[in-house]
């Protein structure tokens, strides 16, 4: 700290400048959305490394951006892989996707050579007790969405995912005390009107969007206390752990009952539900490299491609209706992002304000 004759003030240089409070891109736990400093983890829709800061080269920004676009499309193009596991169900979806995974996580960490710091992450009571709360609301979110693509409510997941970056601003005022700017108070207002105006187009609660939205918001609000302490893949392989007795019991339960599909249903069916580590796994990676290559005002914005993937698949490809009524909440919605976007990538800018003033004072 430094103090000047005349100068009543004292400027704390070691304190960063809270550039993007409140707006923190997380991954999605099927793949979408943002939450309060989450990091890189089981992938709407999805939980990741935020970046460190701008790319400091073109050629950097290249691949970051690939595997950006990467991540986030197989996230939005993941209705149509729960679509030919059918006759598959929701339930048994989640279960092989929690086994699987975990088969290929354990591959993952030996192909590199990176059971080390998982086992070091595995023998500290508060981080396994910390992942464990994160599996339970990640299972909620992965079981969530599965339910809803397969039972025609798909344009409702990618609402949840839509409005995922407000559940988060609010988590991040009534849980971790964050002030809020303005616009992003106009736009906490939008959302709410959007909600009201959607419950009375559905003739509901639009359940299914809220539980999605606050089970990843959570998820990313408990992943913020691990924050980059333990890396995406070995965080994968502690909170599948967690859920494996559960989705192996249930797997167990379905066959013994006559209602599993995962070897009844021809070699296709059986490997496309085995695929299930992978395709949870691979977006989870290519986020992780984006996320170290892009400026976190980047990674924010490609993850509205998810949930519009969704949507657009929802419509064109489900053909489920979308009356005006819907238009109108939607509508709302995307104006709310859009102010909560405008006032993020207006992140920086006040950054070098706040910074200029600070050297000015001293």
């Amino acid at each position: 700290m430094l103090r000047r004759r005349g100068v009543k003030h004292v400027v704390p240089f070691s304190k960063p400048v809270p550039a993007l409070r409140a707006v923190r891109t997380a991954t999605p736990a099927d793949g979408v959305g943002t939450s309060p400093g989450s990091s890189a983890s089981s992938g709407p829709a999805a939980s990741g490394p935020a970046s460190s800061g701008p790319a400091s080269t073109g050629r950097e920004n290249l691949p970051g951006i690939l595997f950006g676009v990467g991540a986030y499309g197989l996230w939005g193009l993941l209705p149509l892989y729960f679509m030919v596991l059918q006759p598959a169900g929701a339930v048994e979806i989640v279960a092989n996707r929690v086994v699987w995974s975990l088969v290929f996580c354990a591959i993952l960490l030996t192909v590199m050579r990176a059971w080390k710091p998982m086992l070091a992450a595995g023998r500290n009571p508060r981080t396994v007790g910390t992942l464990a709360g994160a599996a339970v609301l990640i299972a909620v979110n992965w079981l969530t969405y599965s339910w809803a693509v397969l039972n025609e409510h798909a344009v409702e997941a990618a609402l949840g995912y839509f409005i995922n970056p407000l559940v988060s601003v609010l988590l991040g005022v009534l849980v971790l005390k964050e002030k809020l700017r303005p616009l992003q108070w106009a736009a906490m207002a939008v959302g709410f009107i959007a909600v009201l105006v959607l419950a009375l187009a559905y003739g509901t609660v639009p359940w299914v969007a809220l539980a999605l939205a606050f089970s990843f918001g959570f998820y990313g609000l408990v992943k913020k206390g691990i924050g980059s302490r333990v890396d995406a893949v070995s965080s994968l392989t502690i909170e599948t752990a967690v859920l494996t007795p559960i989705a192996a019991g249930v797997m167990i339960w379905l066959s013994m009952t006559g209602a599993a599909t995962l070897t009844s249903n021809g070699a296709g069916h059986f490997w496309l539900l085995v695929a299930s580590g992978v395709i949870t796994a691979v977006p989870l990676i290519f986020f992780g490299a984006a996320a170290r290559r892009l400026p976190l005002s980047t990674v924010g914005l490609l993850q509205y491609l998810a949930p519009t993937l969704q949507f657009i698949l929802a419509l064109t490809v489900f053909k489920e209706a979308m009356p005006p009524e819907r238009w109108a909440g939607f509508g709302l919605v995307w104006l709310a992002l859009v102010m909560l976007t405008i006032d993020m990538i207006g992140g920086p800018r006040r950054g070098r304000k706040l910074r200029a003033a600070a050297a000015a004072a001293v």
